[in-house]
């Protein structure tokens, strides 16, 4: 099937028209990946090939053929080609390494490439995302998708536009024994009563001392990794070895370390907050167009670094919180403290009026789970089969390709995270801050000027995001 009749056949389908209205489906990643001729596998080329990015490339190298890889780190791609890392274009016993490409955007210029992922740091995710579509290709996106509201609605413009495949990999809704699913269908079945009051615990940032100016390592592009945040120095401290990843400087503002800059992500908020918000969300039926809480109020907020009008006063040390608690109000009366510390331990607590459950990576207990017994009592097949929008459980990536095959919503889709990341970057706006912000959910806009002028981030000249009408 070429990428022309998939496009086609797409506009065809529910996806573009429907898709800001259509409730998510959550699959299971715990059955077999279906075996595909080589004739019908998608070529795919994977953007970003780092820690995170070398284990989603080997992944999709077991369901289609990886041909291309970019990164902005040559030592990624050369790390990426490590035959134990298994990327590229299976054939029986035979692996075809993929090529190495350091512009991605050679990667989006090639007709032959039906699919890119993208596992970059997060303020490239939705420039690189809206020229994919732009460039005919469909998507798989790490999350957290978006760097600001306004990049959540550049890509909603984009996806309605272009009518692509677009998944998100918040692997969180098909992953840890459907722990999460069933939390939600238990609580929109009843289970709790009424909810009244939601706790997402998310975990702190980490601290660091100050990092020294550094020269930029002769493998990366730190120009190019900065895209359209501002010029600063490169810093960083020796390296050190992590179970994950390959040496890399401790403490700098690249890597994994980009997580802690409000520069290029959101700190927890953001991080862990793309997995847990956008669960409760779902599973209070507030993740759709103009849902959302209504209020952001910081009961407390600790930053490693001072803070002025918003913004950090020191330039070379983590900046993200540490320690917080944020309180999410609804309309409905419903209340969501998104906090950094608590006794439930990482995960998220629903309260109702009938009692309390905590579901986790590692669990799903409470009260009402014990006093149930036999979960078949409230979770039926025909509940599954809805929360799937009637397709069969399979991974997460696997889902991505079987809706470029044959349309529909994947697991994880735009328009339901975007409502989850508004919340996480509002959330990370009353922090900074350390006051109360409206919010309207149905305009997103903020009820005053300052806290609206987070909503969008100026961009460097040259790496600006391109506009979607």
């Amino acid at each position: 099937m070429s990428t022309t009749s998939r496009r086609d056949f797409l506009k065809q389908s529910a996806l573009g028209a429907a898709g800001i209205g259509i409730t998510p489906y959550f699959l299971s990643s715990a059955q077999p990946v279906q075996a595909q001729a080589p004739s019908d596998r998608l070529r795919i080329g994977c953007i970003g090939v780092g820690s995170m990015g070398r284990p989603n490339a080997s992944e999709f190298s077991q369901i289609a053929d990886v041909v291309a890889v970019s990164d902005v780190d040559t030592s990624h791609m050369a790390e990426a080609l490590a035959p134990h890392e298994k990327i590229g274009t299976h054939r029986g016993d035979n692996i075809t390494p993929p090529e190495m490409i350091k512009d991605y955007r050679k990667i989006l210029d090639r007709k032959d490439i039906d699919a890119v992922c993208i596992v970059t740091p997060d303020h490239w995710h939705v420039k690189m995302a809206v020229e994919a579509l732009q460039a005919g290709k469909h998507v798989f996106c790490q999350k957290p998708l978006t760097l600001t509201v306004e990049e959540g609605q550049l890509i909603r413009n984009a996806c309605r536009k272009y009518n692509l495949t677009f998944q998100v990999g918040t692997q969180q809704r098909t992953d840890f024994n459907r722990s999460f699913l069933k939390a939600v269908i238990l609580i929109q079945k009843g289970l709790l009563g009424k909810i009244t009051n939601i706790l997402c615990h998310i975990d702190g940032s980490p601290t660091c001392e100050p990092i020294p100016q550094a020269p930029v390592p002769e493998t990366l592009d730190f120009d190019q990794w900065l895209g359209q945040a501002p010029l600063v120095d490169y810093i960083a401290t020796e390296a050190k070895k992590q179970e994950r990843q390959n040496f890399w400087p401790r403490n700098s503002r690249t890597h994994y370390e980009f997580r802690w800059w409000y520069e290029y992500s959101g700190g927890k908020f953001t991080d862990w907050g793309a997995h847990h918000i956008d669960i409760a969300l779902w599973a209070i039926n507030q993740n759709g167009p103009g849902q959302g809480p209504i209020s952001f109020n910081p009961i407390s907020v600790e930053h490693p670094v001072p803070f002025k009008n918003g913004y950090p006063t020191i330039a070379n040390q983590y900046n993200t919180a540490t320690k917080f608690d944020i309180e999410c109000k609804f309309e409905n009366g419903i209340v969501m403290n998104v906090v950094s510390h608590s006794n439930a331990g990482n995960g998220i607590l629903f309260t109702g009026e009938k009692g309390r459950i905590h579901v986790s990576r590692g669990h799903l207990n409470g009260k009402p789970i014990e006093e149930l017994g036999d979960e078949s009592k409230y979770i039926k097949e025909e509940d599954i089969v809805k929360a799937y929008n009637g397709q069969k459980p399979e991974g997460h990536k696997q889902n991505f390709i079987t809706c470029i095959k044959t349309g529909g919503l994947p697991i994880s889709d735009v328009f339901t995270h975007v409502q989850a990341m508004n919340v996480c970057h509002l959330t990370a706006i009353a922090a900074r801050l350390g006051r109360e912000i409206k919010w309207d959910p149905k305009t997103e806009k903020a009820g005053d000027e300052q806290a609206q002028s987070f909503i969008a981030r100026e961009q460097r000249k040259g790496y600006e995001i391109p506009r979607v009408s």
